[in-house]
């Protein structure tokens, strides 16, 4: 059956300044844990702590530029742009740069606090 999605849920977010993260599926919106689909809004200067998740996570950059922290290489992915981070992978995200960043996230399977993995120091 369709589904229409009136407005997204509100989610908290990690990180050092308010990140407004806007999920339309997933585990907060509809409990879903196949996957997750997010519009992030990122202030400049915001960084979260780094992660090793356990699920894949598929980044397209709507507005800014989005700066992803990988331990071999630092990647700015800037609008148009988007960025496939696999699971088991340890990464950062941050938005540095003035006006920040607006981006679509699908994490397979559904983001969960649990399965994100934080650095210790974001816990």
């Amino acid at each position: 059956m369709a589904t229409f999605i009136e407005k997204p849920a509100i989610v908290s977010a990690a990180g050092s300044k308010p990140k407004i993260i806007e999920e339309y599926f997933g585990r907060v919106r509809d409990g879903s844990g196949q996957l997750s689909i997010a519009r992030m809004i990122s202030p400049a200067g915001w960084e979260e702590p780094g992660q090793c998740p356990e699920f894949d996570e598929y980044t397209v950059v709507v507005r800014g530029i989005l700066r992803v922290a990988a331990r071999e290489r630092t990647f700015d992915v800037v609008e148009g742009q988007g960025f496939l981070a696999r699971k088991g992978e340890w990464l950062r995200y941050s938005t540095p740069y003035d006006g920040g960043a607006e981006y679509i996230s699908v994490c397979v399977p559904a983001f969960s606090n649990e399965t994100v993995h934080r650095d210790e120091a974001g816990v």
